[in-house]
């Protein structure tokens, strides 16, 4: 009986280490092509408006997420905020400067996650080769 209620605690100790997946289904794209949800989601972010309750839960996260490279997140947590994330890089830098300034202040995240996609696409590349 012991074995079983220790086993219970190990696996609700294990299941609040991730995120809530309520919010997975949220359409990423929709919110990049979007300008006004986009602004929304980053005055949520920045303290500059009233959040959403998934804009809440995202703020809730970000500090923890940012930190420990999305350790908590699922996978669609993660592609999803790889592709957010690359997208301010690269095409709203006005957006990711301010956002890093909050979550980021020394760039330090940034430096590793920009240079992990780097590798990522050099090693993809790599195999793409090799298996030609």
């Amino acid at each position: 009986m012991r074995l079983i209620f220790y086993s219970f605690l190990i696996y609700l100790a294990i299941a609040d280490e991730r995120y809530t997946t309520k919010y997975d289904n949220i359409d990423i794209d929709a919110v990049i092509s979007t300008e006004r949800l986009l602004q929304n989601y980053i005055k949520c972010l920045l303290d500059l408006v009233v959040c959403t309750e998934e804009g809440s839960e995202l703020k809730k996260n970000m500090p923890d997420a940012i930190q420990n490279d999305c350790s908590k997140c699922s996978d669609k947590q993660k592609e999803g905020s790889d592709k957010l994330i690359l997208y301010l890089i690269n095409n709203k830098p006005e957006y990711w400067q301010l956002l890093e300034e909050k979550y980021d202040p020394t760039g330090e995240n940034t430096k590793k996650f920009i240079e992990f996609k780097r590798m990522m696409t050099e090693r993809t590349a790599m195999y793409a080769t090799v298996s030609k």
